[in-house]
């Protein structure tokens, strides 16, 4: 089991380099830091409902990736707002 859990809310697009660079961030990032990270892409349109924004508790911190304008904006927000209302670790691009 990884060190660190991640979860990145956006719509994750292979091709966009923005993407894959902020992956090979993160390992590079806890590499450094002699730990591991699990970093998984949630597509916006799942976290639509205040039920389905609630897997984000899963995560150690929340990430809005890069790569607006997003499937779901809606679904978005509710991450920003999950992160905001419960204090939890947030980072936006």
């Amino acid at each position: 089991m990884a060190d660190i859990r991640i979860g990145i809310v956006g719509d994750y697009d292979p091709a966009r380099e923005t993407h894959t660079a902020t992956d090979a961030a993160l390992q590079h990032a806890a590499a450094a830091l002699g730990m591991t990270v699990a970093a998984e892409w949630i597509p916006t349109d799942e976290l639509r409902t205040e039920t389905s924004v609630l897997q984000l508790k899963y995560y150690h911190a929340v990430f809005l990736g890069p790569g607006a304008p997003y499937q779901s904006e809606d679904g978005a927000i509710a991450a920003v707002r999950f992160a905001r209302e419960l204090g939890w670790p947030f980072f936006g691009t």
